[in-house]
């Protein structure tokens, strides 16, 4: 249960920070560094990136950012996956 309730808080500040760095282009401010929003879907928060990404249209168009967020989603599931196994026994533990 904490470990849901860390995953949906990561994924709720991936989505603000695509939002906030949308508005931070928009009057021409400082922006979050892509190497952080990245770092925010790679350690979880992917599917409130890439949410955050469609809805703001933010960085839709940008390469490599958008092959490599979807790599951080694969990445995602993968861990995911593999966690969902070890619990049910199914993939052993290392």
């Amino acid at each position: 249960m904490t470990l849901l309730l860390i995953l949906a808080s990561i994924n709720v500040i991936a989505f603000l920070a695509f939002g906030w760095d949308k508005h931070l282009a928009e009057t021409h401010q400082g922006r979050i560094p892509e190497r952080m929003l990245l770092a925010l879907a790679l350690f979880g928060g992917a599917l409130g990136a890439l949410l955050g990404q469609q809805l703001f249209r933010h960085k839709t168009q940008k390469q490599p950012f958008g092959t490599l967020l979807w790599l951080c989603a694969l990445v995602n599931v993968a861990v995911a996956l593999w966690s969902a196994g070890a619990l049910a026994g199914v993939v052993p533990t290392p």
